[in-house]
């Protein structure tokens, strides 16, 4: 199974893991689990470092090191995951979070996160 680890899960991994479920943790850490942290992820990260919501030390190597560190593998944003978009429902307002939504559908991923209104969506997640 492949694992899309959505922005508060990665940041939770690599900032304050215990903030995590058990579940969570388990995906985070284990050897032998595919681990996907989103172009969107990233440029979500940067952009509240860049109006100030958060601070991230030289955020632009940091976050590649925090991929790294994870084991994970960065997914680029593409074509089909902006057309995946289309037939969502509006239930988030947050347009990263509905990106990262359709993603999941896009590429068959299972979306590990604990925002709620992301699980209403028809996709696979855990938490």
């Amino acid at each position: 199974m492949k694992y899309l680890l959505d922005t508060n899960t990665f940041w939770w991994a690599v900032m304050t893991p215990r903030e995590l479920s058990r579940r969570a943790r388990r995906i985070c850490e284990a050897q032998g689990i595919e681990r996907i942290v989103s172009a969107v992820s990233l440029w979500e990260l940067v952009t509240k470092c860049s109006i100030g919501k958060l601070s991230i030390s030289q955020v632009t190597s940091t976050l590649p090191a925090w991929v790294s560190s994870l084991g994970a593998r960065v997914l680029p944003l593409e074509a089909a995951h902006a057309y995946a978009a289309y037939g969502l429902p509006l239930l988030h307002k947050d347009p990263f979070d509905r990106m990262l939504v359709a993603q999941a559908v896009a590429d068959d991923l299972t979306l590990v996160t604990c925002d709620e209104t992301i699980q209403r969506y028809n996709v696979k997640w855990v938490w």
